[in-house]
């Protein structure tokens, strides 16, 4: 193919078309019979869990543009490519990869001794089946740009496209779940309530069982290709209530919490035998107008969306709930996020946003109807309320479960004001993708300037005139004040004396705990 050999580390544009070996990445597996060489896996890890888990998250085909789902799926399930500690597109079930000097194939060699909780080898048919049947978000995207899933043999897969796809890798490998591969056969044996009753997957850890609103166990699986994992058995125990979480934390009950914050994380900090640990994440938290499309809405007037904007604290609030470490960047795109694109950045000021309310019409304000967030985040929405309430829009709180909430936001259920951050992998265009283009899996309305260079985007193989594109779209969203960003979430957690490993932070920027077969507790 013409194509040199390098470490998928350095590689960032699936566009220079270079093949992905495994002999460059050494450091990103151990060699699969090593497994029989480690320790047995012994003792229980329990995880506080901030939200409550949703059996559609154990379906790789499922997965929406967030990241919640990735929680489960890398202890259940593994993927062709994932993000690693030391590698944004690690080949996990897959080898190795290559593309085409068009752009217009991608070549992938599946790893020899990768198997599924039922014993069975990891196949080509399987890869195929999973992307067929994947139905999450860019779904439509990629089914209208892959013309065709090969498979030669048992151990390779082709990828053929309509047209060449610079980003085909990074939707494919990180900001979607079409990578994570499930067994044909199984699925197909049990149906597709049946798989999410008793899931199986290929990844280090086999689903034990799940008790709705109560916890999620999982058993290591001992013929894992990485490595054999080191704890027997993971706990994620529903404990919505943060009081309850850290409580729990302290009793020593569970060993890692998620999000624990103000007061509560001044707590922790200050716990000797506890460990606060923030991960600045790929959350980046905003305000969504859905109705600035509607001329009859007071959010069509983008005054009143700029005066929303100049009305939040952030400052006040991220130093009160997140000890000052979430990071202000005025964009819905994480600033460590390829092509983005650094706007002005948001400054606080209600006496400019109420000039700009009465400008529009509203020199005492209006009723705004329903605000609508996750309600892991509802005291960020508080905060945000009473900020708007100062400057005279009303509004009433509305949290919902997080799987609720996702699905009411995709099925576009919701208006007046929606406070949203997806922490899913990705890049800019991901992001653009499903949240801003026409189309997307969560865009109410759009614009047709901003529609049309994103479509030039995608296809643009030049790398400078991309990141332009990619660059002018970002400058509009923000001349247009399409949103409010408030900040780029610090995630705020904390685990326990027992802990040798907790898996956070090991691969950059994720919100979670992974690579589970990393974790670990200390030897008695």
């Amino acid at each position: 193919m013409g194509s040199s050999v390098r470490s998928s580390r350095s590689v960032t544009h699936p566009t220079r078309r270079t093949v992905l070996a495994l002999a460059a990445l050494g450091l990103v597996a151990a060699a699969p019979g090593a497994v029989s060489a480690a320790a047995p896996p012994e003792g229980q890890m329990i995880w506080g869990v901030h939200i409550s888990l949703a059996p559609t998250w154990f379906d790789p085909a499922e997965t929406p543009g967030v990241i919640t789902p990735f929680m489960v799926m890398y202890a259940l399930h593994d993927a062709m490519l994932k993000p690693m500690p030391d590698n944004a597109l690690a080949p996990s079930l897959a080898e190795s990869w290559s593309a085409s000097e068009d752009g217009l194939s991608y070549d992938f060699v599946l790893r020899k001794g990768a198997k599924f909780h039922t014993g069975e080898a990891v196949t080509a048919e399987d890869v195929k089946f999973s992307f067929e049947r994947y139905r999450g978000t860019s779904h439509d995207m990629m089914k209208e740009r892959v013309a065709a899933v090969e498979t030669p043999d048992a151990e390779h897969v082709r990828f053929r496209l309509k047209k060449p796809w610079p980003d085909f890798v990074t939707f494919y490998g990180g900001a979607t779940g079409a990578a994570w591969i499930v067994s044909k056969k199984y699925v197909e044996k049990v149906g597709e309530e049946g798989f999410k009753k008793a899931p199986v997957g290929a990844g280090p850890y086999k689903f034990v069982s799940f008790n709705p609103g109560v916890e999620l166990v999982f058993e290591a699986f001992d013929q894992y290709w990485r490595k054999q994992p080191k704890v027997k058995r993971l706990v994620f125990k529903v404990i919505p209530d943060e009081t309850t979480r850290l409580a729990a934390l302290k009793r020593g009950e569970v060993d890692v919490v998620y999000s624990i914050r103000g007061e509560l994380a001044e707590e922790l900090r200050s716990s000797p035998a506890l460990t606060l640990k923030p991960t600045l994440v790929l959350g980046a938290f905003h305000l969504v107008f859905p109705d600035q499309w509607d001329p009859k809405s007071p959010w069509h007037d983008q005054r009143v969306r700029q005066a929303a904007g100049l009305a939040i604290d952030r400052k006040t609030t991220n130093d009160a709930l997140t000890l000052g470490y979430s990071k202000v960047t005025g964009s819905i795109i994480p600033y460590n996020f390829e092509f983005f694109w650094q706007p002005p950045l948001p400054v606080y000021d209600p006496g400019k946003a109420k000039q700009l309310l009465a400008e529009a019409g509203f020199p005492n304000g209006f009723d705004a109807g329903e605000y609508y967030c996750d309600i892991a985040y509802a005291n960020l929405g508080e905060a945000v309320l009473d900020n708007l309430l100062a400057i005279g829009i009303r509004a009433k709180l509305r949290p919902l479960e997080r799987a609720a909430f996702f699905s009411g936001y995709g099925e576009k259920k919701f208006k007046n004001i929606i406070q949203y951050a997806s922490g899913a992998f990705g890049n800019t265009a991901t992001r653009l993708e499903a949240f801003i283009a026409k189309g997307g899996a969560y865009v109410y309305g759009s614009y047709p300037d901003i529609d049309e260079l994103f479509q030039q985007q995608a296809a643009e193989l030049d790398y400078k005139r991309r990141e332009a594109t990619l660059h002018k779209i970002q400058q509009l969203m923000y001349e247009k004040t399409i949103n409010a960003p408030i900040w780029q979430l610090a995630f705020i957690n904390g685990f326990g004396p027992r802990v040798s490993e907790s898996g956070l932070g090991l691969i950059p920027s994720y919100t979670y705990s992974a690579p589970y077969e990393d974790v670990a507790l200390k030897s008695k």
